[in-house]
């Protein structure tokens, strides 16, 4: 199968692509500025930006699936503001499927996340509600896919933790209660391979969770016992919580904003794990404890 990645030498990109060249297919990681070293072994790259539909349209020719992980990240204040989400998520994905569709490829995966609603909390979840039904309603057969956070080798989740606090006694809004249900990177990618090559998984919206569910005060704990240090959680009001990161948002050099608040008084959590649609037993996936060297 002849295999396009947008976004493909990023976090998940570069796990996805070597997965599917390692599955025997002809895979190619598109970026903005795709470097050498960014491209795994056997994986060819090529030049192109979704928010620029000639940049990319060129490089769908031939291809038979397309894999949209074009994405801003949920945990941090983009740069450009928050309308940068309409721009990159919902505009990217109508410039990803118009260019499979102008080279007839069969199918679109597109990584969506949890709680994606045109009416979300956030607009994060708002731009990657509007992204998913241009998905639908495009002519292309389609998977959806609606992770929780993903934690692994150079990702987020970890930085974004230790961002947000401080060891041995550290406040968080609500004490740290929202929700959350980590996935491992290498056990969601071998789910979305699986989705790129079985015709089964067509048509479906997959909500995909990791074996457990942590709040945030959980994941800090973890996250610093790893270091050999402890942590003690304080509580901050969400009305305080709120003003501050309001006074902050307009402030470049901080990585948080509104909209990150807003994003910490909802659950990240799958209302059902569908991992068991490829097969995989919950107790099988890995636990952000074993990942961090300490479980």
């Amino acid at each position: 199968m002849n295999i396009i990645v947008t976004g493909g030498t990023g976090f998940v990109g570069t796990a996805l692509c070597r997965e599917l060249v390692e599955r025997g297919h002809d895979v190619t990681a598109m970026a903005r500025s795709p470097e050498d070293d960014g491209v795994p072994r056997g994986v060819d790259g090529v030049i192109g930006d979704v928010t620029d539909y000639d940049s990319i349209e060129s490089a769908f020719e031939g291809k038979d699936v397309v894999v949209n992980l074009v994405a801003l990240s949920p945990l941090f204040k983009p740069s450009g503001g928050d309308e940068m989400h309409e721009v990159v998520h919902v505009g990217g994905t109508e410039n990803v499927i118009r260019a499979a569709e102008e080279h007839d490829l069969d199918a679109i995966v597109q990584m969506s996340a949890l709680d994606a609603d045109p009416g979300g909390v956030t607009s994060y979840l708002r731009s990657k509600g509007r992204a998913e039904q241009l998905v639908r309603d495009s002519s292309l057969e389609w998977t959806i896919f609606r992770p929780s956070v993903i934690f692994g080798e150079g990702g987020e989740f970890v930085k974004f933790t230790k961002m947000l606090t401080t060891p041995y006694v550290t406040a968080l809004p609500g004490g740290g209660v929202t929700r959350f249900q980590p996935i491992y990177i290498e056990d969601l990618v071998g789910m979305v391979a699986d989705a790129v090559e079985d015709e089964r998984h067509r048509g479906e919206i997959y909500e995909i969770g990791g074996p457990e569910v942590l709040s945030l005060a959980d994941v800090t704990e973890l996250v610093y016992r790893a270091e050999g240090r402890s942590v003690s959680v304080l509580s901050i009001p969400m009305s305080m919580a709120r003003v501050g990161l309001s006074f902050a948002d307009p402030l470049s050099p901080v990585p948080f904003g509104r909209d990150q608040f807003r994003s910490l008084r909802i659950d990240n959590v799958a209302d059902h794990n569908d991992v068991d649609a490829f097969g995989i037993e919950v107790d099988s996936l890995t636990t952000l404890e074993s990942y961090l060297g300490i479980g």
